[in-house]
């Protein structure tokens, strides 16, 4: 099958569809999120249980596109050639959306335990698993992306040893820190963020824009990871802060990694994808900023009540 008969016609603007509260949305999603990606066992009612996720999938589906209209016109704007989209791409570092939010910088500074405290318990509780989303993404992705795919996600899983996996890491910072996240309990756009990122690794039609969210996060996240541990040690947390200190350092490499090893190579052989990688990318650092602006909203509110 050709490159051509994959991507087909010229693409048109996602159509918009009414869809419930962001706060409703995004519990029902990440409730049923949570609930459809644990391992469980077979059930006798497992005709109701595909006519529920049928309904789960058209909000997340509409959801999706929702945030595609919102980015559709500055991906189109994305050069389509190797070295132009990379450029492109790389660009976003300091100047995309949510970059070089104040947020970081007084984390770092200002920030007292309770405060770093609340920030870190909506982190938790949004986290989607980047172990997870980079495994669902690799599954038929040409060669040399998926070996680069793969490669992530060795790092991702402490390269074989239970004590350097990251996921794991992020938890015993949380246990350190005493936080019990629910979905309750945390702002709908923390829970955006993750829904958002499972919806690209699980479902094909967005595996494209799972590449441009993922190694967005990879080229983004170092700044901001590094302005955590920096306050975390000013708070006196130990070695429970290395999931922020290892991010500051080893995500330069992934990124550097990514966008040679997948983004390259996908660009040359696959120029259509650049509009969808361009589309995720953008809405990931949408979904970020949004985060950043609700945690300021929160916590700087509370600043001045204090």
């Amino acid at each position: 099958m050709s490159n051509i008969a994959v991507f087909g016609a010229a693409p048109a603007p996602p159509r918009f569809h009414p869809l419930p509260q962001p706060l409703q949305l995004h519990r029902e999603l990440a409730h049923w999120n949570r609930a459809r990606l644990a391992p469980r066992a077979p059930s006798p009612d497992w005709l109701g249980e595909l006519a529920d996720d049928h309904s789960m999938q058209r909000l997340e589906g509409q959801m999706v596109e929702a945030c595609r209209a919102a980015v559709f016109t500055r991906a189109a704007s994305a050069p389509r050639d190797e070295e132009g989209f990379v450029a492109w791409f790389e660009a976003l570092k300091g100047s995309g959306p949510g970059e070089n939010d104040p947020l970081f910088p007084w984390l770092a500074g200002s920030a007292d335990l309770e405060q770093m405290r609340w920030f870190l318990l909506q982190e938790v509780a949004g986290e989607a698993g980047f172990d997870d989303l980079v495994a669902m993404t690799q599954v038929k992705m040409p060669n040399q992306a998926k070996l680069e795919l793969a490669r992530n996600y060795w790092d991702e899983m402490g390269r074989g040893n239970e004590r350097g996996m990251h996921g794991p890491m992020l938890a015993r910072l949380a246990d350190a820190l005493d936080l019990h996240p629910t979905i309750e309990g945390t702002v709908w756009p923390a829970l955006a963020l993750g829904n958002l990122l499972v919806a690209f690794a699980t479902n094909r039609r967005y595996a494209w824009h799972a590449v441009g969210a993922l190694g967005v996060v990879e080229l983004t996240a170092p700044w901001r990871a590094g302005l955590v541990a920096e306050g975390l040690k000013r708070l006196g947390v130990g070695k429970e802060r290395q999931y922020y200190a290892l991010h500051a350092t080893l995500d330069v490499k992934h990124s550097d990694d990514w966008n040679r090893e997948i983004l390259r190579p996908l660009m040359r052989d696959t120029p259509e994808a650049g509009r969808w990688i361009a589309e995720g990318a953008l809405m990931r650092l949408e979904a970020g900023k949004a985060c950043y602006d609700a945690y300021r909203a929160h916590l700087w509110a509370q600043r001045v009540l204090n």
